[in-house]
């Protein structure tokens, strides 16, 4: 059974390095508590650890070619976290620039892949509008942000991080957590009126 799973990791991190959406939702999915609560336990800060957990992930994805299947998947996120709470701790310490985005980053910001609905997508889309609302005002301040520059405002994701002043890869995992999130209060909520 174990290697069912391992199997089925190892599928997903090949067709995310393919560039597969669903594959990036799936490794997401399954490891965001991992990074976060690891982050949480260092900084004991709730929306520090969400926005290192953020990079972490817009990091790994945009990375992901140089992943060794060799490594567990998990430590490999964890490292990626670490170094990114590190780094974040330098920048403090030292008072640089709170820009986070190097000119190479630049290069490379469109590594999450495409804009295909995702089953998320279809369940947020069918919500009447003041329902939405009401669903979308449960989620933490930041989700809510992106939610709405993305689907009322019909930005672009450069658009979002241009507005966001973040990088294009941290507002596509934003974005895939919000969507996550926001399709759970949906499920939840139809769940206790049936």
């Amino acid at each position: 059974m174990v290697n069912d799973k391992t199997e089925t990791l190892q599928d997903h991190i090949r067709n995310a390095k393919q560039g597969i959406q669903t594959s990036f939702n799936y490794l997401l999915d399954n490891y965001w508590n991992d990074v976060y609560l690891f982050q949480l336990k260092r900084t004991k800060d709730e929306y520090e650890a969400e926005e290192i957990t953020i990079q972490t992930f817009s990091r790994a994805f945009d990375k992901i070619d140089t992943y060794k299947e060799e490594y567990a998947f998990k430590t490999w996120l964890i490292q990626i976290s670490k170094n990114i709470h590190i780094d974040l701790q330098r920048k403090k310490k030292a008072s640089i620039r709170s820009k986070t985005t190097s000119d190479t980053d630049k290069e490379s910001l469109h590594a999450i892949a495409d804009d295909t609905p995702t089953p998320e997508d279809r369940l947020i889309t069918e919500q009447n509008l003041a329902q939405l609302l009401r669903f979308i005002k449960q989620l933490k301040p930041h989700y809510q942000e992106v939610i709405n520059l993305r689907y009322f405002q019909e930005l672009s994701y450069k658009e979002i991080s241009d507005r966001l002043n973040e990088p294009m890869n941290n507002v596509k995992v934003k974005l895939l957590r919000a969507k996550k999130l926001l399709a759970e209060i949906i499920t939840n909520f139809k769940s206790h009126t049936k």
